[in-house]
């Protein structure tokens, strides 16, 4: 990845945004979009949380195929 410095006036002007922004050149012209990094740290999960029973009965009562089954399936949907 190429990897630009930029000078502190814009830089500071990044750190300040916290949203996706589109980058210009002079005319207008979209360049690109930048977005930032965010801290995953200050998010908490979403719950519900899920119980191991419950897990469990998913897992018994699912109709479950094969990658191999899912595969054939598509094969067989391009042939049509």
């Amino acid at each position: 990845m190429t990897q630009i410095i930029l000078d502190p006036d814009l830089s500071s002007k990044l750190h300040q945004l916290g949203k996706v922004a589109e980058l210009c050149d002079p005319s207008g012209n979209v360049l690109g979009k930048f977005v930032p990094l965010i801290d995953l740290s200050v998010w908490a999960p979403v719950g519900p949380e899920i119980t191991e029973e419950e897990l469990d009965q998913i897992e018994q009562e699912g109709d479950w195929v094969t990658s191999e089954e899912v595969r054939e399936h598509l094969k067989q949907l391009g042939a049509e």
